[in-house]
């Protein structure tokens, strides 16, 4: 069976640095960090009092009151998002098959929120006995955006959610891509949300010591490969992309970003949240990618890393590309955008590949920021080219993105140049 060809024909983003894709791309070009003390609730007696939180947005000029009801906030960003995406690739229009077309869209804990409100509301109403929103269960599972974006378009095709941690999207994002090439859909809704910057989940990862707690400078706080670096920062939003078989996309005449060529998956097998120290889940992942697009480790120009900023996981990321890439590590670029977002969790992974398909459309690759020279880890290798502060210009034909979820689930994508 010859493979189908799939291509990117749309783009959404709602993020810490920019509420559509133009204003986050633009953001993180310029190295714009997205962290601030939390707004979302009083932190003030908490370890970690910022986050990396989507900033202006106003529900009601998307939603009206019957429909805010029904969406908790991480399924609010994933309609909004979608609707940008969908959009942009004209997927709208009465020619489309909607039998044909699915949604794949991803989080890696869901509505975190509501489940909070709703037990919070519960053990301080004891008394009343079990009384429970009847939107409670329907807001909170984590498929639900998935189902709220299927339902705004019509589309019929494959329809679900797709949780594994921080690699969730990412898993989406492969998921779509292996249904178009075999010919099970000719175009598919994928991507991820997350909202969890609530009590629970800052209170949550804290508990953990996950967090950064910077708390004196929130914008510095995600310095990835820095020797001081604590810990990731917690983000949200969600990014998402409209993948589409590529004669299917000619047909109609839609724009093409760039084309999806492969995707790889691993697990650690090592640890409940903690990397392989020596990085073997991510090198294993990056060599089945590879693989699986029938690539060498020299095509590639660019990594946007994992990078989380915390103490494990940079170290052993970078151990696995020295592995992987050999000589030509030294040759691509590698860059950590959560530098600038924060961790989006679910969401991480679409986003990230959202920005490698944008270095591979406009030949210049994002920033590592927050990076002092004097604070230099001894057991990173800085020959490597992390990017450091400023973007740099440079033919990106090939670009490759990682993530890793706690429970050892590894995932990676690679993102080329369309050439018909």
């Amino acid at each position: 069976m010859e493979l189908k060809r799939v291509v990117v024909t749309g783009l959404g983003a709602i993020t810490p640095i920019g509420n559509d894709v133009d204003t986050t791309w633009d953001n993180a070009l310029n190295g714009v960090s997205g962290a601030a003390p939390i707004t979302h609730f009083d932190a003030s007696k908490f370890k970690t009092q910022f986050a990396c939180e989507v900033k202006g947005f106003n529900a009601a000029d998307h939603f009206d009151r019957k429909k805010l009801r029904q969406l908790d906030l991480y399924a609010q960003y994933a309609l909004v998002a979608a609707e940008q995406a969908v959009k942009d690739a004209d997927l709208e229009n009465d020619g489309i098959n909607k039998n044909r077309v699915g949604v794949i869209i991803a989080a890696g804990i869901g509505g975190l929120h509501t489940f909070e409100e709703e037990a919070g509301y519960y053990a301080t109403h004891e008394d009343m006995g079990p009384k429970y929103n009847p939107f409670f269960i329907p807001k909170m599972i984590a498929d639900i955006a998935s189902g709220h974006v299927s339902m705004q378009y019509g589309y019929h095709g494959p329809n679900y959610g797709v949780v594994s941690a921080c690699a969730s999207s990412t898993n989406a994002l492969i998921d779509a891509f292996n249904l178009i090439r075999l010919g099970k859909a000719d175009a598919i809704v994928t991507g991820g949300a997350e909202a969890a910057v609530y009590p629970a989940g800052v209170g949550g990862f804290n508990s953990m010591h996950a967090l950064s707690t910077r708390n004196d400078s929130p914008e510095t706080a995600s310095r990835p490969f820095s020797k001081s670096r604590d810990g990731f920062v917690i983000g949200e939003g969600s990014a998402v992309l409209v993948l589409e078989e590529l004669e299917h996309a000619k047909a109609r005449g839609a724009k093409i970003y760039a084309e999806v060529v492969g995707g790889g998956m691993s697990a650690d097998a090592y640890h409940l949240t903690a990397t392989h120290p020596e990085g073997l889940g991510a090198k294993l992942v990056m060599q089945n990618a590879l693989e699986d697009a029938g690539m060498k480790p020299e095509d590639i120009d660019y990594i946007n890393v994992h990078g989380t900023s915390t103490p494990v996981g940079d170290l052993s990321e970078v151990k696995a590309i020295k592995e992987v890439f050999g000589d030509h590590a030294y040759k691509v670029n590698i860059s950590s955008t959560k530098s600038m977002t924060g961790h989006l969790l679910g969401a991480t992974g679409a986003l990230e590949a959202l920005f490698c398909v944008k270095a591979v459309q406009n030949d210049i690759v994002p920033p590592t920021i927050n990076h002092d020279p004097e604070d230099q880890d001894e057991e990173i290798d800085y020959n490597l080219n992390f990017t450091f502060d400023k973007a740099q210009k440079r033919t990106v034909n090939t670009a490759l993105s990682n993530t890793f979820g706690f429970g050892g689930h590894n995932a990676t994508v690679i993102v080329k140049k369309y050439v018909d």
